[in-house]
């Protein structure tokens, strides 16, 4: 029989709820982004907004912000790897 100490953290209601306000406000200022007439950079406000949305959705709804470091710094690799992946891919389409 194994002796797991594992911590719960409860996360309130209304921290949550605020949360979810501010996906819902960068959901509309992304739609706003694009109604913009910003060329090329619409697409890199839409990216970073979505980078900030999932930042969010990653740290609160999925508890990251409450697991070790080890952990986190793994997450932080894999996305990063992604990132870089997706990037040159972009590179690849863009001088073809």
């Amino acid at each position: 029989m194994t002796n797991d100490k594992t911590e719960h953290h409860v996360v309130s209601y209304r921290k949550l709820t605020f949360v979810w306000l501010a996906l819902l406000a960068l959901t509309a200022l992304t739609i706003e982004v694009t109604r913009l007439d910003l060329g090329g950079y619409k697409v890199l406000g839409a990216l970073a907004i979505a980078s900030l949305k999932s930042g969010l959705v990653i740290a609160f709804f999925m508890h990251m912000k409450y697991e070790g470091r080890l952990l986190r710094w793994l997450l932080f690799l894999a996305l990063v790897t992604l990132a870089i992946f997706i990037g040159f891919t972009f590179f690849d389409v863009l001088y073809r």
